[in-house]
């Protein structure tokens, strides 16, 4: 074979070892073969020709930056960018739904129940509730501490009050 077919081969040889990369844990080496492929590839095509070996540089130097700005994006979603990342699992993303479905199931169960604020509402505090005390946002402006309230409403962390006359 020629020299020229061998450039192009190893250029070509390099962009899928790039892409390797991405989806294998290498530590490095798939690149470092893949730079030393193309590397090689270029020296082929200068040694069978300069306009070869220059139009081999000139299309690496277009290809590469573009390979790059793709890799990138599509980077996050592999498994290995997903885990370097730290993106959560499909796993923890169900049990923290769970837990935020339960969170909500146990304050729509304080609805209509009474309790005493611990700090005054202007309009956000904190009130204790059976023993246990919850971040509260008054439908008044202002509550007194020490004032009995009333859970009204229940939302994302946090449960809505009126005081009780």
């Amino acid at each position: 074979m020629d020299l020229n077919v061998w450039g192009v081969a190893l250029i070509g040889l390099m962009f899928v070892l790039l892409l390797a990369e991405l989806f294998i844990p290498s530590g490095g080496i798939l690149g470092l073969l893949a730079v030393v492929s193309g590397m090689a590839g270029l020296v082929c095509l200068f040694r069978y020709d300069v306009g070869w070996g220059l139009s081999g540089t000139a299309a690496v130097m277009v290809l590469l930056p573009s390979f790059g700005y793709f890799a990138f994006r599509i980077w996050p979603s592999t498994p290995l960018g997903r885990r370097i990342i730290g993106a959560p699992t499909e796993t923890e993303i169900r049990a923290r739904h769970e837990e935020e479905e339960t969170e909500r199931q146990r304050l729509l169960g304080l609805v209509g129940k009474e309790g005493t604020v611990l700090t005054s509402l202007r309009p956000v505090g904190v009130v204790d509730i059976e023993g246990v005390r919850y971040d509260a946002l008054s439908e008044t402006v202002f509550v007194q501490a020490g004032a009995r309230v009333k859970v009204v409403h229940a939302e994302s962390r946090q449960l809505k009050v009126r005081e009780v006359v």
